[in-house]
């Protein structure tokens, strides 16, 4: 396929009902399939960079968000996952966009699945990859990183504790990044720590993870809460098709948050992959991923639907 001329806008705002700002950038071609991407955390819509590549190629429009609190995104004091696509529907009326895909990462992926109970009608596909799953599953955090899992037991019960670690991790991050991405590496296994042996893959962690915080972590510290808690709908109700990928070496969101959500989505179709761990996966299947979803959006027959038994 033709390669299009690269489109990468990454400080557009919008105006809400409410009155909050809400930020977005765009990659990839502006007359393509749009997709919503929904980052991690702490990120910011930066991360969408990630996708450019794939985007140009498939000629895909990829829309990624700040959301409330993070990067140029107004904080929400007090909001909840299920306020998320009111927000998403403002943005993509403001686009002129009548139907969309999501694609949600890393802790993106509750967001594409909220939007995909509240919304279906407008979705013309739904991705979640290495997806965060309900916290309050038993089992799903047993092969977590340590870290994540004092981050979700302290975003439930000490959030000024979060804000605070929040930004010692920026703190050193910026002051010697070979030595914190050396730290950090040395905690995955080997497929993440190929990829983050590359300077440029660094490079674009930094600055994804500076964008969020700055306007301070609190709304990165409020995302942590939103995680450990609850998260006031279920997976259950999810009536239209949810693509899912997982690596099976994640340790930052274990297989087994995996593997519970494509049990629990009614109608989801499911890829696990032996030799991924969690950036890996995103780095090296963005094509792969990004393709599924612009096939299914397009109807040409790429997934083939079944429903489970």
């Amino acid at each position: 396929m033709e390669e299009v001329d690269a489109m990468t806008v990454i400080s557009n705002r919008i105006s809400l009902r409410d009155g909050r700002t809400l930020a977005y950038a765009e990659y990839g071609d502006p007359q393509g399939q749009p997709t919503m991407y929904f980052h991690g955390s702490p990120s910011s819509r930066l991360e969408g960079e990630l996708w450019e590549p794939a985007a140009r190629q498939l000629r895909g429009r990829i829309i990624a968000t700040d959301r409330p609190g993070l990067g140029l995104s107004d904080f929400k004091p007090g909001r909840k996952l299920e306020d998320w696509p009111d927000d998403v529907l403002e943005l993509t009326e403001a686009l002129a966009l009548d139907r969309f895909a999501v694609l949600g990462a890393s802790e993106g992926g509750p967001y594409a699945a909220v939007c995909a109970l509240k919304i279906p009608q407008r979705l013309t596909a739904v991705g979640i990859v290495s997806g965060l799953g309900p916290a309050d599953t038993p089992g799903v955090t047993d092969s977590m990183r340590r870290q994540n899992r004092l981050f979700r037991l302290f975003g439930r019960r000490a959030p000024w504790l979060v804000r605070f670690l929040f930004w010692l991790t920026l703190r050193a991050m910026r002051r010697d990044p070979d030595q914190f991405f050396s730290k950090m590496a040395a905690e995955l296994p080997e497929p993440d720590q190929a990829v983050l042996a590359r300077p440029e893959y660094r490079e674009y962690l930094q600055n994804s993870f500076a964008e969020a915080l700055r306007a301070g972590t609190r709304g990165a510290a409020l995302e942590q809460a939103l995680y450990a808690r609850p998260w006031g709908f279920e997976l259950g109700d999810i009536a239209t098709d949810v693509h899912l990928w997982q690596g099976e070496l994640d340790v930052n969101v274990p297989p087994a948050m995996g593997r519970y959500q494509a049990s629990a989505i009614p109608d989801c179709q499911a890829e696990f992959y032996a030799d991924e761990g969690h950036f890996s996966l995103g780095y090296n299947r963005t094509q792969e991923i990004l393709g599924a979803l612009i096939s299914a959006s397009e109807g040409n027959g790429a997934y083939i639907h079944q429903r489970k038994a």
